[in-house]
């Protein structure tokens, strides 16, 4: 199908962090894909109290995940929810605030410069929908307003993304998932999902698809798309009669708050390339195994990643991009209430 490599690529890309109340490790592959279109994003310290954690599994190209990677976690510190300590309000704004950012000039733009070279024969980029004008543009830098010129009315990549953050804020962890990756906890050995893989076939999936005018057909929506929410794959969200939550693609994050206790040991957020292969169960059990023997957080993910890697090529299970972050909790904040 032309998707895959005859030699996958092991090559790692993996990073460290530790603060006061937490260490991360993170790793990703590209694995056996053509190409890497995964992205992530690691902050320690967004602000003072609190850590961000993402990952974005993008589909039809990279452009949408690394729009995330760069924008999503800028987005919820600007949020006047998150000024008012409402982290929920101003997660679920940011990720319908990426659909928007990608729309219209500025956002074409800016996925031109994330995405590959324009095609010279036919001034395609990479998963975007080509929208041209006469008019030439005008710059504004400083905003995403509107801006007039050759792509004014660029409705929005056809390409998307998963995005599954974490955010840490003294003893609360907030999760927002959109798509199949996952955010599981590992609270005294055993795996708690934190989210939900939002497949076509889940009944308030497939309800709002068909409500919104679709269909499903092979577990994709209308037979193409094998996810039922992501951000950006804005040809799944034009019914101009639809809020954005109901549209038949939704980049409407689920959204699940818990209170963080001694008994939770670590956080993992990974995309799907790894769940296809391991449960959350098998997954926290590997990991609890290898922090045994090793201290390095990016290691133990860079082993989870060379785990789950098919040994030969194929369709399935092991042939996906591959990026995990990898959460190890330490002492909660003395502000923690006694449960």
């Amino acid at each position: 199908m032309g998707t895959n490599l005859s030699t996958p690529k092991t090559e790692k890309s993996s990073d460290d962090g530790e603060n006061d109340h937490l260490r991360y490790g993170l790793s990703s592959m590209q694995g056996w894909r053509a190409s890497m279109e995964d992205a992530h994003a690691a902050h320690l310290d967004l602000d003072e109290s609190t850590s961000f954690f993402g990952v974005y599994d993008g589909h039809g190209g990279k452009v949408v995940a690394k729009f995330c990677a760069k924008y999503l976690h800028q987005q919820v510190v600007k949020s006047e929810a998150y000024i008012a300590g409402d982290i929920g309000t101003s997660l679920r704004e940011s990720f319908f605030r990426m659909d928007e950012m990608m729309r219209g000039q500025r956002g074409w733009r800016e996925l031109a410069i994330l995405g590959d070279k324009i095609n010279k024969f036919n001034g395609k980029i990479e998963g975007l929908i080509w929208s041209p004008r006469s008019r030439e543009y005008k710059a504004q830098e400083d905003s995403w307003a509107f801006e007039e010129g050759p792509h004014s009315n660029f409705a929005g990549p056809t390409s998307g993304s998963t995005a599954c953050v974490a955010v840490i804020r003294n003893n609360q962890l907030f999760v927002a998932n959109a798509g199949d990756s996952r955010c599981v906890i590992c609270r005294k050995g055993q795996a708690y999902d934190l989210s939900i893989d939002h497949k076509p076939d889940l009944d308030t999936e497939k309800e709002r698809i068909i409500k919104a005018g679709g269909f499903i057909h092979a577990g994709r929506v209308n037979g193409s798309l094998s996810l039922a929410r992501a951000i950006g794959d804005m040809e799944f969200k034009q019914n101009r009669f639809l809020p954005a939550e109901k549209q038949m693609v939704t980049a409407n994050p689920d959204i699940n708050t818990i209170e963080l206790s001694d008994e939770d040991e670590f956080i993992v957020l990974a995309c799907d390339g790894i769940w296809d292969c391991l449960s959350s169960q098998q997954l926290v059990d590997f990991v609890r195994q290898q922090l045994l023997i090793e201290t390095k957080l990016s290691a133990v993910c860079e082993r989870v990643l060379d785990r789950c890697l098919a040994p030969t090529i194929g369709i399935g299970d092991g042939c996906d991009n591959m990026t995990m972050i990898l959460v190890q909790l330490k002492k909660l904040r003395q502000s923690s209430a006694p449960t």
